[in-house]
């Protein structure tokens, strides 16, 4: 079936040409096109197609051209297919190959190829999305090898609760839409957060911002924190690629450990630090209802508490992370309210 390239608004569809043959069989050409709102060109040209091809001639053509000396030879497209196919490689392992065998391609044009032949996506390559690509495990060692950081932002709650405690048609919270709309705002809570890939011990700031100097102050303190419970040594520390964390002063607070940030828009390759974040959100942000950003930020302290020595963790057959920390700390809650 041929495809209708006519847009919506367009006078002429094929039906509409052959009526516009239809009436030029007994009236000039000029007088029709005048009355079908199109120009006489417009008009003879179909008209000539009907008279030299039929009712084929009133079907969209290709807009391609006709000769192409400088198109990639049918061969080769074949010879690129078979290779995606095949050994499922990537544009770049593709262009090396066939310059192995003597054949110059760009990776962009294997690229626009690929996408034309619909295997640009690896998932289009087999139904059943098999892969020749092993998944690799981000695994920690030992408690240090690998320390994820990250910020989550959260909105600011104001004095007497927003609407989460009462309503969203509540006077409360029509009263604080007002103040917005004056431009009075109030604002966002950066948690800042560094979690060990090994122990999975995490320690959270609730700041006000996340520019690099406070970003490099949270890992002072978190070295600290750290320190405290036997792991002294931050061999890796591992970020997404936020401003604060691509400052100057952010690598110069580095000192012995490795800044290692992950690849861009691929935020599973610092899962552990996004599995606490939403940990975090069900167990602590959105677990109860709050009526002061105060009244959060000192429970904050006790969630701090509550997830490190209480909280049973998966990756440790249910005990909790601190079970799993060379050091302990003798300060810690037994209960809490």
């Amino acid at each position: 079936m041929t495809r209708q390239r006519s847009h919506r608004n367009a006078p002429l569809t094929p039906e509409g040409r052959k009526r516009l043959i239809e009436r030029c069989r007994t009236r000039p050409i000029a007088h029709v096109a005048s009355e079908m709102g199109i120009s006489r060109a417009t008009a003879s040209k179909w008209v000539n197609r009907y008279r030299n091809y039929g009712e084929l001639g009133l079907i969209d053509r290709s807009s391609a051209p006709a000769r192409q000396p400088i198109a990639t030879p049918g061969r080769l497209v074949k010879r690129i297919e078979a290779m995606r196919r095949e050994h499922k490689w990537s544009a770049s392992r593709i262009a090396f190959e066939l310059h192995r065998e003597g054949t110059s391609v760009s990776r962009r044009t294997i690229t626009r190829l690929l996408a034309q032949l619909g295997l640009n996506r690896r998932k289009f390559i087999d139904p059943n999305g098999d892969s020749n690509r092993e998944p690799q495990k981000i695994t920690a060692e030992r408690p240090g090898h690998m320390v994820h950081i990250d910020v989550k932002k959260t909105g600011r709650i104001p004095d007497g609760g927003g609407w989460r405690a009462h309503g969203k048609n509540s006077a409360e919270a029509k009263a604080v839409a007002r103040t917005k709309k004056r431009g009075v705002k109030a604002g966002y809570v950066y948690l800042h957060s560094a979690i060990d890939g090994y122990s999975r011990l995490a320690y959270t700031e609730a700041l006000p911002d996340e520019r690099a100097v406070t970003a490099v102050a949270f890992l002072g303190r978190a070295r600290a924190w750290f320190a405290a419970h036997g792991i002294t040594q931050l061999e890796r520390i591992v970020t997404d690629n936020g401003s604060c964390y691509r400052a100057t002063a952010f690598a110069d607070a580095m000192g012995d450990s490795r800044h290692q940030r992950i690849t861009p828009y691929t935020p599973r390759h610092n899962g552990q630090i996004e599995r606490y974040n939403r940990i975090l959100a069900e167990e602590f942000l959105y677990a109860r209802t709050w009526h002061s950003e105060q009244e959060r930020a000192t429970a904050l302290e006790v969630w701090n508490l509550h997830y490190n020595y209480h909280r049973p963790h998966g990756a440790h057959g249910g005990k909790p992370p601190a079970s799993a920390t060379s050091a302990r700390v003798n300060n810690v809650l037994a209960s809490y309210t």
